[in-house]
């Protein structure tokens, strides 16, 4: 069910992850005027954080003390890879207890079955034993706040290059399979197209609009830094997902930064 109250009159919001995304995304909700708790597991990203002026924080959630200071706020927003149900079984825990009442958390579209098809978010595609599976459950089926889940594809962008995926030697698996992949803009903007619009116990796709094939993508990528193409493996029929975007579109009305993945210009990160 939609919680959707029209503009949000959130003030104060907390972010559990600042690395590549959680930082931009601090940094974003910050010169739009909110106020923002961020949280890191290294004291040595201390420093990242105060530089954008948000209020900083160490929360490590697999040794989780007392985080109701961070979790003093409107909104969280949960932006980690741990997948251990027990430490965010924890977390929920203190989050009852706090002032939080709505929950952004960022799942991944991993958690659909390879279907040879296009999924959606309400199609029952998901795999029910994945750990991201089981998790976001957790949240969506709790009475003490709203909460809406968006499933990021792959991610790209600034130093993310995809023509470095594979600059190792790492064989592209399955090359005649389609990318499913979202640029960090699209990321920040649709998290924040959410919370302006106040729309809470859903699930959206974040994923580009196009999906070329691993080889065609790949071999573009590298040859935007003038590199060759990678090594290709030769396998039989991939199995496969189209991740849809359709709905984010219609509910959000949200317009893609960067809908077809061949036409973005990667700079060259090192």
């Amino acid at each position: 069910m939609t919680i959707n109250n029209g503009a949000t009159q959130i003030k104060t919001l907390s972010i559990l992850g600042s690395g590549w995304l959680g930082l931009p995304l601090a940094e974003h909700f910050i010169t739009q005027g909110y106020q923002v708790h961020a949280s890191t597991r290294s004291i040595a990203r201390l420093p990242d954080l105060e530089r954008i002026k948000a209020e900083a924080f160490i929360v490590d959630i697999d040794n989780l003390g007392d985080i109701s200071q961070f979790l003093q706020a409107e909104l969280l927003i949960i932006n980690i890879t741990c997948k251990n149900l027990n430490s965010f079984a924890q977390l929920i825990k203190q989050i009852e207890q706090s002032t939080i009442k709505k929950i952004l958390l960022v799942s991944s579209t991993s958690v659909y079955d390879n279907l040879n098809t296009v999924v959606t978010e309400d199609q029952g595609a998901e795999l029910e034993n994945s750990p991201l599976w089981q998790i976001e459950q957790m949240f969506r089926h709790n009475p003490y706040f709203a909460t809406t889940v968006v499933r990021f594809s792959g991610l790209v962008g600034y130093s993310r290059h995809p023509g470095r995926f594979f600059r190792s030697g790492k064989v592209v698996d399955q090359p005649d399979a389609p990318v499913n992949l979202i640029h960090r803009d699209d990321c920040i903007g649709m998290i924040s197209a959410i919370i302006e619009q106040d729309v809470w116990g859903e699930v959206f796709n974040g994923c580009a609009a196009t999906h070329p094939s691993k080889r065609e993508f790949y071999t573009h990528a590298r040859q935007l830094l003038n590199l060759p193409a990678p090594e290709f493996a030769q396998t039989s029929e991939p199995g496969y997902k189209i991740v849809s975007h359709a709905k984010v579109q219609q509910v959000l009305h949200y317009q893609f930064i960067h809908s077809d993945l061949m036409s973005i210009c990667f700079p060259d990160y090192p």
